[in-house]
């Protein structure tokens, strides 16, 4: 097999997402460095840009492998995707993104408010799910 067939094989378009947060993270610590928010060495600014790059790249992969997680264990516990209980955290989360992106104008913080907001509306729901199953199980 071929390098280059290798690399084709290997290279998947999920890391094109891995790609973008790495320059999202590494361009937004250059540019608050070089816009005077905060000033240090060139090559300490530099490692920094490269750790903020790492650390976007864990938290998109944290984020969309947690959701992932959660759409596939919906599905493998008989559930459709399109059903209510499954819809239901992911519009809250996403309500959370823009209602606190809203409020805050921070991006970051609109995306840990949109994490808790599914969160805790997705365990709010197992929880009621459980009940309504339980009560419905005892009475047949």
């Amino acid at each position: 097999m071929s390098l280059h067939q290798r690399f084709r094989d290997r290279l998947r378009p999920w890391y094109l997402l891995d790609l973008a947060a790495f320059i999202f993270g590494a361009g937004g610590s250059l540019w608050r460095n070089s816009s005077g928010f905060e000033t240090a060495p060139p090559l300490f600014a530099l490692v920094t840009a490269i750790v903020s790059g790492l650390l976007a790249v864990v938290v998109l992969r944290f984020t969309l492998g947690n959701l992932w997680g959660y759409a596939v264990e919906y599905a493998n516990a008989g559930g459709q995707w399109s059903d209510l209980a499954f819809l239901v955290p992911v519009g809250s989360g996403l309500a959370g993104v823009v209602v606190t992106y809203a409020v805050t104008t921070d991006l970051g913080a609109a995306a840990w408010g949109g994490f808790w907001t599914f969160a805790v509306v997705a365990g709010v729901v197992a929880v009621a799910v459980s009940f309504a199953a339980g009560y419905r199980g005892t009475s047949a």
